[in-house]
């Protein structure tokens, strides 16, 4: 959801990672599926909806398919590697924003990524493991490790994925999506008038700076028990 500006100064740290990260935890809470039947898709408006004035490149931020390919093949390469049951989430986010300083630009950033995560079942074991390093035989490591952590983690009788009969089917049309993402320039213009808002209160004479920015972010979830959902 595009849309946030202000007149504080925010500095960001990006460390990008290259290879998987492995960590063990009690549980994940995202049930995601990949083999058969059910798509629920909660988004709004559709993202399969036709998008009015919005470049290629716009439109391919709405595009979830390669996410949920990636989700599908991450959940058939952990049944492959040996689990009973497996879910996967991939996450994709894209975030750009303005900085700036007496009416003139100091900073300008754009970030963008694709992040997945699996968890393994093995019996009443399991293991989590993420990692945003998906090229070549990555997928299949990722499973491999994964299948082999579960296999000495301790068992937990409250492990498992849910009934597919429990899981919703309709979801309400909340309209958190806004589709006009702003151009630089327009996050440079609002980055202005918020800093230009500020100065003209009594009693300021200087800006330390202001920003503007926007992000949106879209997430498929998939189970080998069936349910494949996709939220943007």
């Amino acid at each position: 959801m595009p849309k946030m500006f202000g007149i504080w100064r925010r500095k960001m740290l990006e460390i990008p990672v290259n290879q998987a990260h492995l960590r063990g935890l009690a549980g994940l809470r995202f049930p995601l599926s990949s083999m058969s039947g059910i798509l629920f898709v909660n988004s709004s408006p559709s993202t399969t909806s036709p998008l009015s004035k919005t470049s290629d490149a716009t439109s391919d931020l709405f595009d979830q398919s390669a996410l949920s390919t990636l989700a599908q093949r991450l959940v058939e390469a952990a049944k492959r590697a040996g689990a009973d049951a497996a879910d996967a989430v991939a996450v994709r986010g894209v975030s750009q924003g303005v900085e700036v300083r007496d009416g003139r630009v100091e900073e300008s950033d754009r970030s963008e990524g694709d992040d997945v995560g699996l968890r393994v079942l093995v019996g009443q074991r399991q293991a989590v493991v993420s990692t945003n390093d998906i090229s070549g035989d990555g997928i299949a490591r990722l499973a491999e490790r994964a299948v082999a952590m579960a296999r000495v983690a301790p068992d937990d009788k409250y492990v498992g994925l849910a009934d597919p009969s429990l899981l919703a089917r309709e979801f309400a049309d909340l309209d958190l999506l806004d589709r006009n993402i702003p151009t630089t320039s327009e996050l440079e213009r609002r980055a202005c008038e918020a800093e230009a808002a500020g100065l003209a209160v009594k009693g300021v004479t200087k800006s330390g700076s202001a920003s503007a920015s926007s992000g949106i972010g879209g997430m498929v979830l998939v189970t080998s028990t069936g349910f494949h959902g996709t939220y943007l």
